[in-house]
């Protein structure tokens, strides 16, 4: 099947709406002749004369006729596609927009992004779901509109990143525990009892690997799937949780926080998006929300 030529639909509407080939023929700014053969097209095309001869002018036949509100609506619609996007209005907007992010930031992050995007655009809805893995095909295939997290080597290189922070890791246990007095040194971070957090449900984590390197092992006395969980559980206990110290920031308060006594290097956190979205004016409005929000 020949592909249609689609500018014909453009010639068409003129034709069919001054009913003359003359007058077709100066709102396209085409010589007369030029209109005569698109003319001869079209009546090739639709198998049907659409204009015929009466007296000194010309009349529609009635496919013509048929034809005309539908080719006129056909062309509006292909000008507004073809159209530069019309300027966002946040206030009018309404849109549903669907974050991914690891345990932690809707809990730390999350009112201060609600209020920035609800003062200036209150139809929008942010439904926040919870990152058990580092698969991109939720953004690839449009489940989810943005991601947060680190930026690691599983991540699909299509997508479009922008770094928001630096984290660090940072010991976190309940207020008057015995080691909120004094230094924390190595050893006595060693020897007390800690919560290790593996969404992936593992037995070890980056925390051991590090301790590795500097000759030590910790006790895991429990292991959680997240941040929150883990400081919940040290909060009620004398155990350690060591989670990201920006990413966790509200959830530590009342307990008691110290650097780690060893190496662990900082890392970013950035937020990550499809590419199909770049261009879409309210997509890159929320971004900045989110930028501004962290």
């Amino acid at each position: 099947m020949s592909t249609p030529d689609l500018n014909l639909l453009i010639t068409l509407d003129v034709l069919l709406s001054e009913g003359s080939v003359a007058g077709a023929a100066r709102r396209l700014r085409l010589s007369p002749s030029a209109m005569s053969r698109a003319l001869a097209r079209l009546r090739e095309t639709t198998g049907d004369p659409l204009l015929v001869r009466a007296g000194r002018g010309l009349v529609p036949t009635p496919r013509a006729l048929e034809l005309r509100d539908r080719v006129h609506l056909l062309v509006q619609d292909v000008e507004a596609v073809l159209r530069p996007a019309a300027q966002l209005d946040l206030a009018q907007l309404a849109r549903t927009f669907t974050l991914r992010a690891s345990d932690g930031f809707a809990e730390n992050f999350g009112p201060a992004l609600l209020a920035r995007t609800g003062a200036t655009a209150p139809g929008v809805r942010l439904r926040f779901v919870q990152k058990t893995d580092k698969d991109s095909a939720p953004l690839r295939e449009g489940d989810v509109d943005l991601e947060t997290g680190i930026v690691g080597d599983a991540a699909s290189p299509e997508l479009r990143t922008r770094a928001l922070f630096q984290d660090r890791f940072v010991g976190v246990i309940r207020a008057g525990h015995p080691l909120s007095q004094g230094r924390v040194t190595l050893a006595r971070y060693a020897s007390a009892r800690h919560i290790l957090v593996s969404r992936r449900n593992l037995d070890k984590g980056p925390v051991d690997h590090a301790l590795a390197s500097a000759g030590r092992e910790r006790d895991i006395a429990a292991i959680t799937g997240g941040f929150s969980a883990a400081l919940a559980l040290a909060r009620g206990s004398d155990l350690i949780a060591t989670v990201p110290e920006r990413h966790t920031g509200s959830l530590r308060a009342g307990m008691h926080s110290f650097p780690l006594p060893f190496t662990m290097p900082a890392f970013t956190i950035s937020m990550l998006w499809h590419p199909r979205m770049d261009g879409d004016a309210a997509h890159r409005w929320l971004r900045e929300c989110v930028l501004q929000s962290v």
